[in-house]
């Protein structure tokens, strides 16, 4: 499905807002990641992403993808915990 949609997206050359709560499937399908604070829901961090397009699922598997899924994992975790204090 995400390949499928992302041949929609590519094809289309229109902006596109994808919400997910999947680290993978936000990393494989945009251009930038946004992560959202717990409260107030703010963005707390944006990353790019640079693969380019077409892109294919093997891109998975790459240093480079797991290099921004750490990042946004460490930062998911961060405003997980900090909202755990509250």
């Amino acid at each position: 499905m995400q390949e499928l949609l992302l041949g929609i997206w590519e094809s289309a050359q229109k902006t596109v807002l994808f919400v997910t709560h999947d680290i993978d499937e936000a990393i494989f399908m945009a251009n930038r990641v946004a992560v959202f604070s717990a409260r107030p829901g703010r963005i707390k961090t944006e990353i790019a992403v640079d693969f380019p397009h077409p892109r294919s699922y093997t891109i998975k598997t790459s240093p480079e993808f797991m290099d921004i899924k750490a990042r946004l994992t460490e930062e998911i975790r961060a405003e997980s915990m900090a909202a755990a204090e509250h």
